[in-house]
Formats: structure tokens, C-alpha cells, sequence
């Protein structure tokens, strides 16, 4: 059976077209029914659907047998971390406001495929006995306490800017981060104005104007739900995800790293270079987390700012993964520039193809392999459908810009012809 509903990071739509309160409800009931109506806790992030899509949820998973502990707004994270039994979070991460989505968590972790598959052939299953729906408070406390505890360290006199993305952590990082000693200035905390509304880890311009004004030493930008961060250093230059675990890699002293297949070369290259072994997952992170489960492993992560630690968690934490490096520049004396520096990146080309249809043809995939073929060392091309809009992503990687450039423009080119949507 295929996934007719589930993404590479739950369900996720429009509100009100693609995800429908119907739709979460019977998703809800589904998944009380697959989990054998395990307790769940709820959380959500500051959408303004996220009330309604999280009644229809807890409407849907007490239908289904499973008591609901409503957590109210808390970041992905944090369900994973204090879910006794299951747990679900309502958002759609770093998608636009107009989206929301649901994502379930079960021991502290994503479902897999194949979990997603089973719950979705649980969506006609009939109501059963109606469970309580309960409001739990003080859970953003408990798990600002957890995460300090665990993964942070004194960072007295540190100057960093916050931008929250006006979504979950609005409150709680530069809560966590001031208990720490830190001098905080923060952007992003106002949910009324939008989550990712021109903010956060999916634009970093405000974030990089907001540390040279503040002058302050380093930026750190979280998403929506809160499991992903992406840093700019003192001069407003972004630190993306490879650069964030390379030295997370070096400062912890892992063996091995979980990255993806869009991870950029220089990672590679480093990791190769000190003689850390390096896993290559599908996109998503919790195939990363998949991964680090196999292999024995503790650190990995995404590009796109998703990492994952997993001594003392079950999950990628974007506030955890900011104290962690705050950490490790702190132990070094390095400022986040210079630590970034030991990590080469090479040149990436990226580019969102709308398609009418994300199924790639046979001879498109074979384009690709013999592009690969071609470039062999010297660089890469990767075609592959988004796992939660209507595009096709291409990326193009090459040791000079304008050969990465023109890479992607081809390839581009390539997939509108084969699957492109028609412009009139």
C-alpha cells in the first residue's frame, strides 16, 4: 500500500483544502486505534487553524480510545520529550501560515513508513468509546528545565539574537537561553504577525540585520514547530545545517554522522579527512533518525537545519542543537565563523520545479545517472519530489559557482519538459 496522506514529515496541506478537519479526525481516530489507545499528548504551534485542526484531533483520537493530554503550544520537540506514551503535534512546520498538518510520535519518536501506512488503513475504522480530553499545563517549563539541563552550559556575557519565527518557541528559547547567562535580543515573537512570516530559519534576513544592529556575536534561527535551527555569525553570513553538525561532529568527538543526500560535498570531504564515518540517508530526518538507530550513532542531521543529538533525546531539537553549538564555541574560544571556516563548501545550485505530477519518468532518472556518471568527482546533480508541496527539487553541486549554476538550469529545464506544469 502507498501513502496517499502522509509526506516526509506527516500530513501536511492548505488548511481547509488539502487538510480538511474530517481528514484529521479520522487521522486521529486511526492512530488511537494503531497505537492500542495509548495515552497521546497534544501540542501545536501558533497557527491560527491550529485551535480548530486541534480540536478535530483530540475530538478524533478520544473517538478512537486514547486519553488526550492537551499540552497547548509547545514545540515539536517537546512532545517527543514528554509524551509518557504517544504523542502528536499540530503544525506544519516551516510551511507558510495557511498550512497546518499533523505529526505523530510514538516512544519518543517518528512513525515510519511503514507505521504510516498501517495508520493509514486504519481511516475508516468506526468510533469507539469515547476517551477524556484533559488540559496539561507547565509542560513548556518542564521541558525549558530538560533542555538547559541536558544540552546547555553557562553562556554569561554571550551577545545572541533569537529569531522564533513567530511560531513555538516564541517564549521559551529566549527563556532557556537567559536562564543560561546569555544577552538575548529577540525577533520573531510575535505570532500575530505570522509564523515564517518573513522569518526564522526559511529567511534569515531579518535575523542577519538584527545581529549587526545589536552587534551581537552570532544569530540563531529556529522554524515554526521548532525542530530545526540555522545560525548567522557576527557579520550576518549564514551558517547552514552542514556547517552546524561538522562542528558539532569535531567538538563532541562522534565516530560517525547520519547526514542526507543533499548534504554538500565539503562536508564529505572534512568528515573524510578526520576520519568519521559518514552515513548517507533519503531527505527527511527521520530517516536520519533511522539511521543513527542502525548504526549505533548519536549525531546527525539536515542542510536545512533539522539535527539530531540523541544522548538524552529521541529527536531533532532546534533549541537543543542551538545550545549545543553556543556550547561548543564557548569551549573553544572560536566565534562562529571561524569554527564554520573548517568546513569548504562547494558551490549548490538549487531550484523548485512546480510539476503536474512529482512521479519521475524513467528517462528523466536516467538523465540524471548519466550526469552523475559524467561529472563523477567534480560534482553531482540531485532530481527529487518534495515530500510536502507540488515541486520537484533539483540541485546541482560543482567545486565553481557557475558551473553549479548552470547545472541546475539544465536539469531544471529538463524536468519542465518532462513533467512541468504548462505556462499560459
Amino acid at each position: 500500500m502507498t501513502r496517499r496522506h502522509f509526506g516526509t514529515d506527516g500530513v501536511r496541506g492548505i488548511f481547509g483544502e488539502d487538510l480538511t478537519t474530517e481528514l484529521v479526525e479520522r487521522l486521529g481516530r486511526a492512530f488511537a486505534s494503531w497505537s492500542d489507545r495509548s495515552d497521546v499528548l497534544v501540542g501545536r504551534d501558533t497557527r491560527e487553524s491550529g485551535p480548530e485542526v486541534e480540536r478535530a484531533l483530540a475530538g478524533g483520537l478520544a473517538s478512537g480510545g486514547s486519553r488526550v493530554l492537551l499540552g497547548g503550544i509547545l514545540p515539536t520537540p517537546a512532545v517527543a520529550l514528554l509524551a509518557e506514551e504517544s504523542g502528536a503535534v499540530v503544525s506544519a512546520s516551516h510551511n507558510p501560515a495557511p498550512y497546518n498538518g499533523v505529526k505523530f510520535f510514538a516512544s519518543g519518536t517518528k512513525l515510519t513508513d511503514a507505521d504510516e501506512e498501517a495508520v493509514e488503513g486504519l481511516l475508516d475504522v468506526p468510533a469507539a468509546a469515547s476517551a477524556p480530553i484533559e488540559p496539561v499545563g507547565g509542560l513548556s517549563d518542564r521541558y525549558v528545565d530538560l533542555v538547559c539541563e541536558r544540552f546547555g552550559r553557562s553562556l554569561t556575557g554571550l551577545r545572541v539574537v533569537l529569531d522564533c519565527a513567530n511560531g513555538a518557541l516564541f517564549e521559551i528559547a529566549p527563556q532557556a537561553f537567559t536562564r543560561l547567562g546569555a544577552d538575548v535580543a529577540a525577533v520573531g515573537v510575535s505570532p500575530a504577525e505570522g509564523i515564517n512570516a518573513e522569518c526564522g530559519a526559511t529567511d534569515l534576513r531579518r535575523l542577519s540585520a538584527a545581529v549587526r544592529e545589536h552587534e551581537s556575536e552570532l544569530g540563531i534561527a529556529f522554524d515554526g514547530d521548532g525542530d530545526r535551527m540555522l545560525a548567522v555569525d557576527a557579520d550576518g553570513q549564514e551558517i547552514d545545517g552542514d556547517q552546524i553538525i561538522a562542528i558539532l561532529a569535531l567538538h563532541l568527538g562522534v565516530d560517525m554522522v547520519a547526514v542526507t543526500s543533499m548534504t554538500n560535498l565539503g562536508f564529505h570531504r572534512l568528515m573524510a579527512d578526520r576520519g568519521i564515518r559518514v552515513v548517507t540517508t533519503d531527505i527527511g530526518d527521520r530517516y536520519v533518525l533511522e539511521a543513527l538507530h542502525r548504526e549505533g550513532g548519536v549525531l546527525g542531521g539536515e542542510q536545512s537545519g533539522h539535527l539530531i543529538y540523541l544522548r538524552d533525546h529521541s529527536t531533532g531539537d532546534g533549541l537543543a542543537a542551538a545550545l549545543l553549538l553556543c556550547s561548543a564555541l564557548a569551549d573553544t574560544g572560536s566565534t562562529l565563523a571561524e569554527a564554520a571556516a573548517v568546513m569548504p563548501r562547494w558551490p549548490q545550485a538549487k531550484r523548485n520545479v512546480r510539476v503536474r505530477s512529482k512521479e519521475l519518468p524513467g528517462d528523466l532518472i536516467r538523465a540524471v545517472e548519466a550526469e552523475n556518471a559524467r561529472l563523477g568527482e567534480r560534482g553531482r546533480v540531485l532530481v527529487r519530489p518534495s515530500g510536502t508541496e507540488p515541486v520537484v527539487r533539483v540541485l546541482a553541486e560543482a567545486e565553481r559557482e557557475e558551473e553549479a549554476q548552470n547545472l541546475c538550469a539544465t536539469m531544471a529545464l529538463l524536468v519542465e519538459a518532462e513533467i512541468g506544469v504548462v505556462r499560459t
